[in-house]
């Protein structure tokens, strides 16, 4: 029977690029001259530190586009709550959400039971695995899960015949 699985994946390789390139553009930037602005990668976890909120702001506006020049898709982050540390000195933390979490899958296989299509859904792990009998039943799951999914960056892959 064909099949395929919906997942959420992040290639760490590109996310470290994006982060070194980030940091260039900030130690080159005029306004944070003096500060100690920067971003930090340990694994699934971003740190952005600075002197302000608004300086944490802007540090963002740099990363974002360089995540998404590297084709990540930002919607995998999940922002922390900005910090205090040290003196006057605020950091937050940004966590990498890599594979479907328990209640998301939940939600799309719901979704799919829902739709009436002839196509089954269950959870592998991270990922969600969709059987149907027919390849154009699975198309149709695959379009009706991206209208309705638009919160979480999920890819469509392993499709077998």
């Amino acid at each position: 029977m064909p099949s395929f699985d919906i997942t959420s994946e992040v290639d760490m390789v590109a996310l470290r690029n994006a982060v070194e390139g980030a940091n260039r553009k900030i130690t080159g930037r005029y306004d944070f001259k003096g500060s100690d602005a920067r971003v930090e990668q340990s694994e699934k976890l971003l740190t952005l530190y600075g002197d302000t909120e608004f300086q944490l702001d802007q540090i963002q506006a740099i990363l974002l586009p360089e995540m998404t020049g590297k084709k990540i898709d930002v919607r995998c982050l999940k922002h922390g709550d900005v910090q205090k540390v040290s003196g006057n000195k605020v950091k937050q933390e940004l966590t990498v959400r890599v594979g479907i979490e328990q209640e998301q899958s939940k939600k799309i296989v719901k979704l799919i039971k829902d739709s009436k299509l002839k196509v089954q859904a269950s959870i592998q792990g991270e990922a969600v695995r969709v059987t149907g009998a027919k390849r154009d039943l699975l198309q149709e799951c695959i379009a009706l899960v991206r209208k309705e999914i638009t919160d979480y960056p999920l890819q469509y892959g392993n499709f077998r015949d």
